[in-house]
């Protein structure tokens, strides 16, 4: 499952709808990068069926609010604010207070470990699960920003992670902190110090999203993306002049967390068609891998322009001063739009979307 930040609110409503056609559905192997780790870590941890997980995270996001994701007290976010701007004035000076995220996320933290079920922020779910047979391995993506390393945190008693310059695999016993650093949007969100240094949003350094999966003995890999697939007919631009902050930051987000898995599936097709034309003892060990690629009808970017207006006051305040209304797809605003009316839209829309391909999806399943 892909981030986004709130986007990933999309996944809830497809999921919602694979627990209504197969209600003790097995996913042996979840993935998880950014606010999909989120989706990923409740998936794995959960009681029950497949369908009773689903239904009870959809209940959660359905009462989410931007104060149970990030502080919003107006004197909280001012502080931040002229932190981050006497940084800069004062060319870095020492005396200056030490500065993190713009935003503090101590509230998403006290969430997931309420909502979890942790034993001293473990997820201990998830190794009930692996116990049972009823899961094989879980992969939480983070990114390393001492050494630009993509690190996939792995929690199963059966794998061993795999190893490249940019990307590492290590064992672990998932935590909340785990999670939360998957999800610390650069620069807004705090990195999170894990064992082996400070890490931040998984979508950073993750050119191969499918990779996890892939590594982790994936045959078929059903991955839910929160972008819209773009066709030429829809390369309309967006602004009127000057292209404002947040139409940049907006590209440069689609390109860091959501473009790759556009580029690594097709990829993957080419892989699947070359094997399939060679005979077994000539792939040198590879194997075909079947990826469904699921995606919102809609540009959820645009969608959250409609409900700017209702995020709270001080948070609308900055955001504007980026210039989110001087673009009809502020993909920027999209990461931050915990507001219940935009994730109940989400819910829904990722519902309709699944719906509509529910041929599709049940094929792909039965394979």
């Amino acid at each position: 499952m892909t981030g986004g930040g709130a986007r990933a609110t999309y996944q809830v409503g497809l999921l919602r709808f694979l627990a209504r056609i197969v209600p003790d559905l097995e996913t042996p192997i979840l993935t998880g990068v950014s606010g999909g780790a989120i989706n990923a870590a409740y998936l794995a941890s959960r009681k029950g069926d497949f369908a009773g997980a689903v239904g009870r995270f959809t209940r959660l996001w359905c009462c989410i609010t931007p104060d149970q994701i990030y502080r919003t007290e107006s004197f909280h976010l001012w502080c931040n604010f002229f932190r981050w701007a006497l940084r800069f004035v004062s060319g870095g000076s020492r005396a200056v207070p030490p500065t993190r995220g713009l935003m503090d996320t101590q509230p998403l933290r006290a969430l997931l470990t309420s909502s979890l079920k942790t034993e001293n922020g473990v997820l201990s779910g998830i190794a009930r699960n692996i116990e049972r047979g009823r899961l094989k391995a879980v992969g939480i993506t983070t990114s390393n920003y001492g050494t630009g390393q993509s690190i996939t945190w792995i929690q199963s008693d059966s794998i061993d992670p795999c190893t490249r310059v940019y990307r590492r695999g290590e064992f672990a016993l998932l935590t909340v902190k785990h999670i939360v650093a998957s999800a610390a949007l650069p620069m807004l969100f705090p990195a999170i110090e894990l064992n082996d240094g400070w890490h931040g949003d998984g979508g950073i350094r993750l050119t191969t999203p499918l990779s996890p999966a892939m590594h982790l003995g994936a045959d078929r890999i059903l991955a839910i993306s929160t972008r819209k697939e773009r066709k030429s007919e829809d390369l309309v631009s967006s602004i009127r002049g000057y292209p404002p902050p947040a139409q940049i930051i907006g590209n440069l987000t689609n390109a860091v967390f959501l473009d790759m898995l556009d580029f690594d599936s097709l990829n993957m097709a080419r892989i699947n068609q070359i094997l399939r034309d060679l005979p077994e003892e000539k792939r040198a060990g590879l194997r075909p891998v079947e990826v469904l690629v699921l995606r919102p009808s809609e540009d959820l970017g645009r969608l959250a322009a409609r409900f700017e207006s209702r995020l709270p006051r001080l948070v609308r305040f900055f955001v504007r001063g980026f210039g989110t209304r001087e673009t009809e797809a502020p993909d920027s605003l999209a990461l931050l739009m915990f507001q219940q009316n935009y994730l109940d839209y989400l819910i829904h829309l990722g519902e309709t979307d699944a719906e509509a391909r529910a041929d599709e999806i049940s094929g792909f399943l039965s394979l």
